[in-house]
């Protein structure tokens, strides 16, 4: 039987990378996609970069959008890039 984490209450993986630090990262950097290198997307945070730098500063938006979104745990946003569940 494999190793199942989530079958040992109170276990934290070591290697999960944490919500709030995402959430902040693309609330205070995200026009610079520092948030998506953090969890491990890094062509999606380059992208972010581009669009950033080619709207003169509108695109940071998508980064503060995100932010939120990491923060409140919407789907679609409770993982980084690994499919390692966020920690709080």
């Amino acid at each position: 039987m494999p190793f199942a984490p989530q079958a040992y209450p109170g276990y934290v993986d070591p290697l999960a990378k944490s919500k709030i630090v995402a959430g902040l990262l693309g609330i205070f950097l995200g026009g610079l996609g520092i948030h998506r290198f953090y969890l491990g997307f890094t062509t999606i945070g380059v992208v972010q970069i581009v669009v950033t730098i080619l709207t003169c500063g509108i695109g940071s938006i998508w980064g503060l959008v995100e932010g939120i979104l990491y923060l409140v745990g919407a789907s679609g946003f409770t993982t980084d890039a690994d499919g390692r569940p966020l920690r709080e």
